[in-house]
């Protein structure tokens, strides 16, 4: 009997020990639960006056365009000056004020969050802001995805720097859901910027980060919709979702998808190595990229910018050949690396997403030739190819499929988008190919080492 009263004592006292846990990482939980509403409505209001600031210049890079149509002989010129100015003060604020708002900014997120960076909230909150509406606007191709996680995470570490250790002991837990919160912003896409801070920002996110993500998520979309509507940001309507015997017919895109995100990654490492040369040698390349945009703003200036209409443009039902779409693809694809590797500020989601349409356009109307008989949509292949490509690039699979759902509104896609998202998952990986926002955090940390070392 005695062992008995001594079995059950140790029970109750283990489910005492379970219980009080549990209640006291609900308290902790909860108590993240105003920082957290409190960062979700400084990010999502700062979004909205990104988001525009964006749009505007978008409306002044066209009429500066059409007005120099009027005039051939100087237009070309002008424009060429223009954007020559503009990515030299975009990069030269990066330079001046901020090394670390240049590009993308995840890559130092990233490193903020494993404690091998620090974050000066403030430069990169007013500097990528303002060197990225200068850079879109001036028509390099840059996007607003990566720039929005960044402040996202800045105003994370803000809140995180006021708010009481008592409440927040870990400050990358607001970090992390800022960043999440930037994404959700950028593409009205909560459970997309959910999920990319669970498989890309903080692999190691325990359910502190998970709760204050989510929160922050989800205030930061209520804010956007509000503000902005509640459309999606692409508008596509796909007759119905392709039979499970086409399934098949995506594999092919996830393998081109793979090879060909490969082959961006290594080119935009490659190019990172421009942003170390001396002043001269960089200005020469300031004055090519110029060169590049402004031939591409005088011929197609729909190519120009993030691309968000573009694509819209595509599923619109612009029709393209083969041809066309090849050459298209080749132009952003060059002049995304040229813009990435300027100095000046923006991301790379987008111009990611444009290049996986294009491609999908491609080999979509590949296989429609091949196999006419199968009356394909190729506009379902621009819309795989984006999550595929995406998937390519970073190695996010879940992120790309969840991105492209939430931004086209269309779940008929899930089995599409699984099939192209694991192949160039499994292709990308068996090609050895590095995630690109680890690699580029890789090339930030030797290059600040190098410096380091020549300062001491």
């Amino acid at each position: 009997m005695k062992h008995n009263h001594e079995g059950e004592a140790i029970i109750k006292n283990t489910f005492k020990l379970e219980n009080d846990g549990v209640l006291l990482l609900n308290r902790q939980r909860h108590r993240l639960i105003l920082p957290s509403i409190l960062l979700g409505l400084l990010t999502g209001t700062v979004s909205v006056g990104f988001h525009l600031a964006l749009d505007y210049g978008e409306v002044i890079r066209n009429q500066v365009i059409e007005l120099a149509h009027q005039h051939t002989t100087l237009g070309p010129w002008v424009i060429f000056g223009l954007v020559l100015f503009a990515v030299f003060l975009s990069a030269g604020l990066t330079i001046r004020f901020s090394s670390e708002s240049a590009g993308s900014g995840i890559s130092h997120l990233k490193a903020v969050l494993q404690g091998l960076r620090l974050f000066r909230w403030f430069r990169v909150l007013v500097i990528k802001f303002i060197s990225t509406v200068i850079a879109s606007s001036a028509g390099l191709m840059v996007g607003r995805g990566g720039p929005n996680v960044h402040m996202g995470g800045a105003i994370g570490q803000a809140i995180a720097n006021i708010w009481p250790d008592t409440v927040i002991k870990d400050r990358s837990v607001m970090v992390a859901a800022g960043g999440g919160a930037g994404l959700t912003a950028a593409f009205n896409s909560p459970l997309a910027g959910l999920v990319f801070t669970l498989e890309e920002l903080d692999s190691r996110c325990t359910s502190f980060e998970f709760f204050a993500a989510a929160i922050a998520c989800l205030t930061t979309d209520m804010v956007c919709r509000v503000m902005l509507g509640q459309s999606p940001a692409f508008h596509i309507a796909i007759a119905e979702a392709p039979a499970l015997n086409l399934l098949m017919l995506f594999l092919p895109l996830g393998i081109v998808s793979g090879i060909l995100g490969g082959l961006f990654n290594k080119s935009l490492l490659a190019s990172q190595k421009l942003l170390r040369l001396p002043f001269y040698p960089k200005l020469f390349w300031w004055i090519v990229l110029a060169a590049m945009v402004a031939a591409v703003g005088w011929c197609t200036p729909e190519l120009l910018g993030g691309g968000q209409g573009f694509i819209n443009n595509i599923f619109e039902g612009n029709i393209f050949t083969l041809n066309t779409v090849m050459l298209f693809f080749g132009i952003r694809f060059i002049v995304t690396i040229g813009s990435s590797s300027s100095g000046a500020s923006g991301g790379i989601f987008m111009p990611v997403l444009v290049l996986g349409a294009l491609m999908g356009l491609g080999v979509g109307s590949i296989i429609q030739q091949l196999f006419p008989e199968l009356n394909i949509d190729t506009k379902l292949f621009a819309v795989v190819g984006m999550a595929s490509y995406f998937t390519g690039v970073v190695q996010a699979p879940l992120t790309g499929i969840v991105l492209i759902i939430e931004m086209t509104g269309d779940y008929t896609m899930i089995l599409p988008l699984f099939v192209a998202c694991f192949s160039a998952h499994i292709i990308a990986d068996l090609l050895g190919v590095v995630p690109i926002y680890d690699a580029l955090m890789q090339n930030d940390l030797r290059l600040n080492s190098i410096e380091k070392t020549t300062c001491d």
